[in-house]
């Protein structure tokens, strides 16, 4: 089974890159477009590690980032945003990347954090 990539971003335009760049690596991806979503979509889908935006609506990526702690999961999370004065908000972030997104980078954190994608 494929590992699952939670993309967690409110941009419509990037939530199809990074399942189209993840997609033809291997992996498998949900999105949600805020982190209220996010945190419903974890108990559902149970991802593997999770890209998350900052800014978003309803819920930031710091807020969604506070309660996934509290739920006691341990997740990866790779921060992507368009605001790299933020992007320390999230400690326990595994990787940092801001927009727009340098497609070999991300592909290698991931292959870091997860190991190469399962066939």
């Amino acid at each position: 089974m494929a590992q699952k990539i939670l993309i967690v971003d409110d941009d419509p335009d990037i939530v199809a890159y990074l399942e189209d760049v993840f997609s033809d690596e291997g992996y498998d991806t949900i999105s949600a477009r805020n982190g209220r979503l996010a945190l419903a979509a974890i108990e559902s889908e149970r991802p593997d590690a999770i890209t998350l935006d900052l800014e978003m609506p309803d819920m930031t990526g710091p807020k969604f980032n506070r309660a996934l702690e509290k739920s006691g999961r341990d997740i990866p999370i790779v921060v992507i945003t368009g605001h790299p004065g933020l992007k320390y908000v999230i400690p326990g972030a595994r990787a940092v990347f801001d927009k727009p997104i340098d497609r070999l980078a991300l592909l290698a954190a991931l292959r870091d954090i997860l190991g190469p994608p399962e066939v």
